[in-house]
C-alpha cells in the first residue's frame, strides 16, 4: 500500500470513527489535499525530548587483586587492594513535558534509574541538566525537572475513553536516533499480568516501540498524551507489534503525588484477593460467565472490616467501574485518594450488595534503615510475596555502589530473615562492620555484602 493510499484510508476510518484530521491538509504536485499528520507533531514534537543518563559503575577486578598473600607474592603494590576504578556508561531514552511553566517531564523510572547525571535535549537543539524529583518503580514512572524558559507542554487526554482502534502515533528516540514517530492503533486495553510492572494496567498498541522510546508519547490524532511508552514484547529481539504504554490517567496520579509529596502513598482497604476461575463460578454456584474479584479474606480491623466486606463475596465494580481481575481492582483502590470513600458492588450470597469503603493508607514503612551502609534505600513490602522489596535507592548510596537495585528483595539481614523495615533494623542493631544481604532479583537468589 502506497503511503498516499494508507493516508486516504486513515482519513476515512478516522471520520468513520469520529476522529478529525480537519486543518491538516497538504498538496501534492498537482494541488490536491491529502490528509497528513505534520501539523499536529509539529504542535506535539516539542514536548517531547530524548534524555541521555550517564551511569559510573564499578569495574570488575581478578578477586586474586584483593587477596593479601597474592599481591604480597608477586609483590603488587597496596594500591591494587584500593576501591575499585569506575567506568562511564551512557543510555538514551525520551520524555514528555508536562508542565512547561514549572518545566516538569515525565518518563519512565527505568530510564533514569541508578543514573549520576540526566541530560534532557529538546528538539531545537537545547541541552539542559535535569534533577530527578522522584519516582515509582512499581508504575515505573518518574518526574525530572529542568530550568528552561519557552518550554511547550503536552495536552493530556482522559485515557479511560481510549478505544480499541483509535489511531495513535508513539513519538521518542529509538536507538538514539533522535526524535521519531511511528503510528498504529490501539490493539488492547487494560492489559495487565504481565510482570513488567508492581501495578499494570497498559495500553496495547502495534505503533513500532523500540529501545529509546521509552518514557516517550503515545499520542491520539488530536495530539493529545493518552500513554507514556514503556515495553515491547520482542521474542527476536526486535519490534513484533506488540508494544505497551502506561495510560496517561495512571503516570499522572503518580506524577501529582511525586510533585506534591516526593514520593508515592498507596491506597488500601486490608483485603487479599483471587481472580475468578470457572471451578470458582461453580463451587460458589455463581452464573455462568460472572466477572468480579473473588475476596479471599478480610484483615480485622481493617476499613474493609468496618464497611462489612467478608471472605466469598464477589466484588464487580468500584464507583461504577467494573473491576473484572485482581489487576484492575487493585489499580482502582491504590490510585485512590486516602481517605475517599469509595462505593462497591458486591455479590453475596445470590444478592447484590453496596457497600462503602474508605481507602486506608499503606502500612506505616520507613522509608529507610537507620544504618550508615543502607542511607538513602527506600523500603516497602514486597508484593509478590516475602521479604522486604526496595522500592528506591539514591544512585550516590553505599547500596547502590555496592550492586543494589531498585525491586531488589531482601530475603534476609546477616543471615536472619526480614519481613519489615522492623525485622532489619533488629538485624542490623548488632552489626559494625559489612551486611550481609540475601537479595531476589528476577528469578534468582544471590548474596551480597555492602561495605
Amino acid at each position: 500500500m502506497t503511503r498516499t493510499l494508507r493516508y486516504m484510508l486513515i482519513l476515512v476510518l478516522s471520520t468513520l470513527s469520529g476522529w478529525s484530521l480537519a486543518g491538516l491538509p497538504m498538496t501534492d504536485g498537482s494541488g490536491r489535499e491529502l490528509p497528513s499528520l505534520a501539523p499536529m507533531l509539529e504542535q506535539v514534537n516539542p514536548a517531547v525530548v530524548n534524555i541521555a543518563t550517564y551511569t559510573s559503575k564499578a569495574q570488575q577486578q581478578n578477586p586474586l587483586l584483593q587477596d593479601p598473600f597474592f599481591r604480597r607474592f608477586f609483590n603488587l603494590p597496596e594500591e591494587q587492594a584500593r576501591p575499585r576504578p569506575r567506568r562511564r556508561q551512557t543510555s538514551a531514552g525520551s520524555g514528555v513535558i508536562v508542565d512547561a511553566g514549572k518545566g516538569s517531564i515525565i518518563t519512565n523510572f527505568h530510564v533514569i534509574k541508578g543514573a549520576d547525571e540526566i541530560q534532557v535535549s529538546l528538539v531545537d537543539g537545547r541541552t539542559f541538566q535535569a534533577e530527578l524529583v522522584g519516582g515509582d518503580p512499581e508504575v515505573d514512572i518518574a518526574v525530572l525537572k529542568i530550568d528552561a524558559d519557552d518550554l511547550t507542554a503536552v495536552s493530556l487526554s482522559d485515557s479511560d475513553s481510549l478505544r480499541v482502534g483509535d489511531f495513535v502515533v508513539a513519538i521518542g528516540n529509538p536507538f538514539g536516533l533522535g526524535q521519531t514517530i511511528t503510528t498504529g492503533v490501539v490493539s488492547a486495553l487494560g492489559r495487565t499480568g504481565l510482570g513488567i510492572e508492581g501495578y499494570e494496567d497498559f495500553i496495547q498498541t502495534d505503533a513500532s516501540i523500540n529501545p529509546g522510546n521509552s518514557g516517550g508519547a503515545l499520542v491520539n490524532l488530536r495530539g493529545e498524551l493518552v500513554g507514556i511508552n514503556t515495553a515491547i514484547i520482542a521474542p527476536g529481539g526486535g519490534n513484533v507489534g506488540i508494544g505497551f504504554a502506561i495510560p496517561v490517567n495512571m503516570a499522572q496520579a503518580s506524577a501529582a503525588q511525586i510533585l506534591e509529596h516526593g514520593e508515592v502513598k498507596r491506597g488500601q482497604i486490608g483485603v487479599a484477593i483471587q481472580d475468578m476461575t470457572p471451578a470458582l463460578q461453580q463451587a460458589f454456584k455463581l452464573p455462568n460467565g460472572q466477572k468480579g474479584v473473588l475476596v479471599t479474606d478480610v484483615k480485622k480491623g481493617s476499613e474493609a472490616d468496618k464497611a462489612g466486606l467478608e471472605a466469598g463475596d464477589l466484588i464487580m465494580d468500584v464507583n461504577g467501574q467494573a473491576t473484572p481481575t485482581t489487576g484492575q481492582l487493585r489499580n482502582s483502590i491504590a490510585f485512590s485518594d486516602i481517605g475517599e470513600t469509595l462505593t462497591l458492588r458486591v455479590l453475596r450470597d445470590g444478592k447484590t450488595l453496596m457497600l462503602e469503603v474508605d481507602v486506608g493508607e499503606s502500612a506505616d514503612w520507613a522509608s529507610g534503615v537507620e544504618h550508615p551502609l543502607l542511607q538513602n534505600v527506600t523500603l516497602q513490602p514486597n508484593p509478590q510475596g516475602s521479604g522486604v522489596q526496595i522500592k528506591a535507592l539514591a544512585p550516590d548510596s553505599m547500596a547502590a555502589a555496592n550492586g543494589l537495585r531498585a525491586s531488589d528483595v531482601l530475603l534476609s539481614v546477616n543471615r536472619i530473615k526480614v519481613s519489615s523495615t522492623q525485622d532489619i533494623a533488629r538485624a542490623l542493631q548488632k552489626s559494625q562492620g559489612p551486611v550481609l544481604l540475601q537479595v531476589q532479583r528476577g528469578g534468582g537468589v544471590f548474596f551480597l555484602v555492602i561495605h
